[in-house]
Parts: structure tokens; C-alpha cells; sequence
């Protein structure tokens, strides 16, 4: 069965919520449901196993986390798996926000952290647990943790945990799992081995879409510019000057958003850095420094990027292509959200004609590109008179950080 929806008509009162869960649900700041949650609040309640598509940024936490929340205080436990840190961070800081009123305990079981705190969690008995697949793992090689118990199993973006290989350790966890479960699969993506995924661990399924698996905001203006590679550090120096308020970078790989954010520094703009180099404690600081405006841009990874859930971000650059044309939707996912129009501006080089074409067949529509010359800069020129160059001027005072109200989503 499969239930689409574009609109969100009703309250969440008339989802069949309790009383309890709606006094808390209103506590927290949260008035209308999100398309998805429409949708996938009811098949969660219903007991039915669900598979959710939906892009990052439509309020997937409370979807899932909803049903669950009701379940699990009367039985059994709940379940999340998610691909990062920061993400499981995000979902067990909503989840318990939400349900601590009435008693929800969680845990969040995470890399970085010490094994040691999190045993101790697990044995307050939590309502729910929230763990990345491979500490997860840990737990159980090491026999700290029980599933026998779980009557409620998410997994939270599928398709990014596949891209991260995550998918050998999925299986092995499901199957310590009681087969008679309730199991919820949410992705932006429906990829033949997420698809076959599903198919192995779920029951007649409710598939629920607020758009076809596969495509992009549809708040989100999306252009696509074709830079020299040697210029395209001076273009996104013109990007940031040309562009007001908070706007994430993607770099493919840790030692380029390193770079990246050095040059961003010497631009003059306050700028934080999230790829797996950093510490947890270093990822966190980043995070809730670039929420709450203490840095004005964030260069990020694919992976580590997985779980910033930030409403007012205002451009995504992605300096380098993704890896896989996937990563492309769940990147500039994260502008366009709570129904402001969000802007995505893609860097290639003319080399790289061919990727951008990869991505326009999974999103099924044409970036249409605009070239630019090495004679263009910021300041009118990438090197008048002196050709092509990375290097920039003097560093000058950050710039302030424009704010803007925050909306209740997620």
C-alpha cells in the first residue's frame, strides 16, 4: 500500500495521537504536521510496518518518533539506528524533549563516547535507544545489551547508511531482534539494495512519499556553475560576499574541507569545519556554534553533515561534487526548510560535464550550467594582469551573523 501526500490539512490532533503525547507535542512548539508526519503518523500508530520517503528537513524525528513514544511506554522498547553521530544526537535530544513529561527515559549509543556512561544508561532500562550500527555492535560483542525486548525497530536514513556500508552490521542487529515487531524504514533515496532490505525485514509494508523517491526540494532554486578548478576558490569568495546569511559548504573529503575553511577564515568569515577528523566534542561545538550564529558558515563532509538539522540555513554551496549523485539530494536538503525558499549553488569544473549528467537523471531535471570565465572574480578579476590564483587578501574582521526566527520542525 502506498499513501502519498504534498500538503499538510490537518492538526495533529487529528492523528489519533493520545492526550498526553499532544500536550507534549504542543509544549515543544510544534503546531502543524509536516507532510510526512501526516502520512506516517497514522501507519505508525496503526502497528503496520512503514517505509517513509522523504527528503531530510521534512520532520522525519517526529514521524517515526511519535508512534513510537506511544508504544514503548506500555511496550517493550524502541529501537533508532542512524549513520552518524550527529544525527543520533539530533534524534535522542527530540525524542526526549518530547517524551520526558511523561516519563520516556532514552540512550543514545554513539562512537567517541565512552562505553562505559553508555552501560550505565542501558541499565536504567531506557524506553528508547538510539545507536549508530557499529557501536551497536560493540555492545552486543560485548554482551552490555539486550534486544530481545525491542518492539519498535527504525532505521533512519537507509539509503546514507547502504552509502556508508552499514548494511552487513544492519542485518546482523535485526536478526537479534524479536521477529514479531514493529519495523520502520525511512530514506530519501530507494535504492535496489534498501528496496531488498525492506523486503527482507518488514511485512506488508505502508509506503508513505511526500514526493517520488529520488527528487529534490521543491523550495530549493538550484543553479549549477562551471569553474576552472584552479578558480574555484576565488568564485566561492565571491559566492560568500554575493550571499547574506548562514550558508553550508560541502567538500568530498576531510583534508578539502580542512583547506576550505582555512581560506574561508582568511576571507574574513567566521567558519567552523565538521569531517572526521574533528572529535566528538570538536563536531558538537561546530554544530551548535554554526545553530546559533557564532560562525556564519560550515564546511562540512558528506558523512559528517549526516544530522545537522539547522532551519535557517541559507545557500548549500557544494565546492566539490559528491561521490554518488544521491548525496546531492540529501545535501541541499538542508536549505529549504519549514517553507522558506532555500538556495543550492553547485561548483564543477568543465571536466566534470559528465557527473553533473549523473545527477540530472536521478533527479530528473536539467541543472541548467553557467560558465565561468577565469576573468570574473569578486573583485572583477581571478588574477587580472597576473593570471589565475588561489591567494586572497588580508584577512578581515568576521562578518556579523544575520538571524533570523527559528521554526519548529522535526
Amino acid at each position: 500500500m502506498t499513501a502519498k501526500t504534498t500538503e499538510s490539512t490537518t492538526s495533529f490532533a487529528d492523528l489519533g495521537l493520545s492526550a498526553r503525547t499532544l500536550t507534549a507535542v504542543t509544549r515543544e512548539g510544534f503546531t502543524q504536521p509536516t507532510p510526512i508526519q501526516q502520512a506516517a503518523i497514522p501507519a505508525g500508530l496503526s502497528g503496520r510496518d512503514v517505509i517513509g520517503i522523504a527528503q531530510t528537513g521534512t520532520g522525519k524525528t517526529l514521524a517515526f518518533g511519535l508512534p513510537m513514544l506511544e508504544r514503548v511506554l506500555n511496550d517493550g522498547v524502541g529501537l533508532v539506528l542512524a549513520p552518524t553521530r550527529e544525527l543520533a544526537l539530533q534524534i535522542e535530544e527530540t525524542l526526549r524533549r518530547v517524551g520526558s513529561s511523561f516519563g520516556i527515559r532514552t540512550a543514545v549509543l554513539i562512537g567517541g563516547a565512552p562505553m562505559g556512561r553508555q552501560i550505565s544508561l542501558l541499565r536504567s532500562r531506557p524506553h528508547v535507544i538510539i545507536a549508530t550500527p557499529g557501536r551497536l555492535l560493540d555492545h552486543l560483542t560485548q554482551n552490555t545489551i539486550r534486544l530481545d525486548q525491542v518492539s519498535v525497530a527504525v532505521l533512519d536514513e537507509a539509503d546514507r547508511m547502504l552509502d556508508m556500508g552499514f548494511l552487513p552490521a544492519i542485518r546482523k542487529i535485526l536478526l537479534r531482534v524479536p521477529a514479531k515487531r514493529q519495523t520502520m524504514l525511512f530514506s530519501a533515496t530507494m535504492p535496489p539494495e534498501i528496496a531488498k532490505l525492506a523486503n527482507e525485514f518488514q511485512q506488508n509494508a505502508i509506503r508513505v512519499e511526500v514526493a517520488p523517491a529520488g527528487t529534490t526540494a521543491e523550495l530549493v532554486d538550484q543553479e549549477l556553475h562551471l569553474v576552472p578548478q584552479i578558480d574555484k576558490l576565488s568564485f566561492l569568495e565571491k559566492l560568500l560576499g554575493d550571499n547574506s546569511g548562514t550558508i553550508l559548504v560541502f567538500a568530498r573529503t576531510r583534508h578539502g574541507a580542512k583547506k576550505v575553511a582555512k581560506q574561508v577564515r582568511l576571507m574574513g568569515h567566521s567558519a567552523a569545519e565538521l569531517h572526521s577528523d574533528r572529535t566528538l566534542a570538536q563536531r558538537k561545538a561546530a554544530l551548535e556554534g554554526f545553530k546559533h550564529g557564532t560562525y556564519r558558515v560550515l564546511v562540512a563532509t558528506d558523512i559528517a553533515a549526516r544530522g545537522i538539522d539547522v532551519k535557517q540555513i541559507s545557500v548549500v554551496v557544494n565546492f566539490d561534487l559528491p561521490d554518488q549523485p544521491e548525496d546531492y539530494i540529501h545535501r541541499i536538503g538542508r536549505t529549504g526548510r519549514a517553507g522558506e525558499t532555500g538556495r543550492a549553488i553547485t561548483i564543477a569544473t568543465p571536466e566534470q560535464v559528465g557527473e553533473v549528467r549523473r545527477i540530472e537523471r536521478l533527479i530528473g531535471r536539467h541543472l541548467l550550467p553557467s560558465s565561468v570565465r577565469p576573468a570574473e572574480s569578486a573583485h572583477g578579476h581571478f588574477g587580472a594582469n597576473r593570471g589565475p590564483s588561489n591567494r586572497f587578501p588580508r584577512p578581515r574582521a568576521p562578518q556579523a551573523q544575520r538571524r533570523t526566527p527559528q521554526t519548529a520542525r522535526r
